[in-house]
């Protein structure tokens, strides 16, 4: 099975940044959730300076906002937002993939098999939405691959870091992971 190695990071930034992101997609930080930047550097043992910086990048991901009079809160889910999300990603998604896949070698389907194979293996297991939330995201990397085509993928990766807690709330709320599998 494809794994994701335990993250090293460069930053104090980045390791808060990550961790509160992973919290707000699990659904461990919920919507309308205050962020208090001091409680939050000693919960991480670090300044405020990395949690407001943590902070900003999560807000420009769209899964903070900043409150007057309140500070930072997870964002609220939206369905308009989530439709509008997923039309975007479905255009652009369809539009690099055009590009793609004319360009993809046999090592390139061979990579996206393995991934379909460890989709099938987490199926099977019984897997927790967050590995198979990594699986998806790596699956679609793999076939956007060989588009030459950076400013798409670059938003590509903004609208799945903005849709993914639509995704895992959904397959957490209606037990959907199998049909999504499927899908794929």
């Amino acid at each position: 099975m494809i794994t994701n190695p335990a993250p090293v990071y460069k930053t104090r930034t980045q390791m808060v940044a990550d961790i509160l992101r992973n919290k707000i997609l699990s659904g461990e930080i919920v919507a309308g959730e205050a962020l208090r930047q001091e409680a939050l550097a000693k919960e991480f043992d670090v300044s405020r300076i990395p949690v407001r910086e943590a902070l900003l990048q999560l807000e420009a991901q769209g899964l903070v906002s900043f409150e007057p009079h309140k500070g930072a809160i997870a964002t609220e889910l939206s369905p308009a937002k989530t439709h509008e999300l997923f039309q975007l990603r479905a255009m652009i998604e369809c539009h690099v993939l055009e590009h793609s896949i004319d360009n993809m070698t046999e090592e390139d389907f061979d990579a996206a098999d393995k991934i379909i194979q460890a989709f099938d293996q987490a199926l099977e297991s019984g897997t927790q939405i967050e590995t198979w939330s990594n699986l998806n995201y790596q699956l679609h990397a793999a076939l956007y691959k060989a588009a030459d085509l950076p400013q798409a993928k670059e938003i590509i990766e903004s609208l799945n870091l903005k849709s993914d807690r639509y995704i895992r709330l959904q397959l957490l709320l209606t037990s959907r992971i199998d049909i999504a599998e499927n899908e794929h």
